[in-house]
C-alpha cells in the first residue's frame, strides 16, 4: 500500500497520556518518550528526504470532551496533513475510579464530531487506533464490559470516515501470548517501552510506513 504521509506532511498525534508520554508542554516541538518519538526517529531516519513533521498534542487525563474543548486550538489551528487519535481509555477508567461514565452514545457522538470538524475544515488523512486494556489486574477484566462497545466504536467510525485502522486490542491480546501482559503494559493501560515499541511498529504498518 501507498504511505499516507507524502512529502512534507505535518503529521499530529492527538490523544491521552499515552500520547503525551510526559511530553515537555513549553517545548510545542517536544513528542515526549513514548510511541510518538519512536514513529518520528525510525519514519525520519528511513525516510529523511520526505521531510515530514511531526507533532505531539497528547494530554494526560483526556477524554473525547477534552479533545472536543480543545480541537481547535490543538489541531485544526496547526494544519496538519495527517490526523493520527488516540483516545477511550479514559472514557472507560472514569467510570470505575471516580463514577464518571461516559455512555457509548456521548463518547461516539463527541468522536464523529471530531473527524467531521478535521475533513471539513482540514481534509487531512485519518489514522484511528483502538483503546486497549490488559488483565493484569482483576478489575480490569470488568473493564471490558465498558470499553469493548467503545472499541467497536472506533471501528465504525474508521469505517464511515475511510480512516486507517490500528488494531492496538487485538495487537496487544497477541502479544500476551508471547510475555505477560505486565511486561507490555505494567497497570494494563499504560504501555512499557516494548509497548510503545509495539505501537510505533503497527502505526507505521498501518500507515504504510515500514521503515525496517
Amino acid at each position: 500500500m501507498d504511505s499516507c504521509i507524502r512529502q512534507g506532511d505535518i503529521v499530529l498525534f492527538q490523544g491521552d497520556s499515552i500520547t503525551d508520554s510526559s511530553r515537555n508542554r513549553d517545548d510545542p516541538s517536544d513528542l515526549g518518550k513514548g510511541y510518538a518519538s519512536m514513529i518520528a526517529g525510525l519514519y525520519g531516519a528511513a525516510l529523511p528526504q520526505r521531510q515530514a513533521a511531526f507533532l505531539n498534542r497528547g494530554i494526560n487525563g483526556n477524554r473525547v470532551k477534552d479533545l472536543e474543548a480543545r480541537w481547535r486550538q490543538d489541531c485544526l489551528e496547526l494544519k496538519p496533513d495527517v490526523v493520527s487519535i488516540y483516545i477511550g481509555i479514559n472514557d472507560c477508567w472514569r467510570r470505575y475510579d471516580r463514577n464518571d461514565p461516559t455512555p457509548v452514545e456521548v463518547f461516539e457522538a463527541g468522536y464523529r464530531k471530531l473527524l467531521v470538524r478535521t475533513k471539513e475544515e482540514l481534509g487531512a488523512r485519518v489514522i484511528l487506533m483502538e483503546p486497549f486494556v490488559l488483565p493484569v489486574s482483576e478489575d480490569r477484566r470488568a473493564w471490558r464490559d465498558d470499553l469493548d462497545p467503545k472499541i467497536q466504536v472506533v471501528r465504525e467510525l474508521a469505517r464511515e470516515f475511510g480512516a486507517l485502522l490500528v488494531p492496538l486490542d487485538g495487537l496487544f491480546a497477541q502479544a500476551s501470548v508471547t510475555a505477560p501482559s505486565a511486561f507490555w503494559a505494567p497497570d494494563g493501560v499504560h504501555p512499557s517501552p516494548a509497548g510503545h515499541a509495539l505501537i510505533a511498529k503497527a502505526w507505521l504498518k498501518t500507515a504504510g510506513a515500514m521503515v525496517w
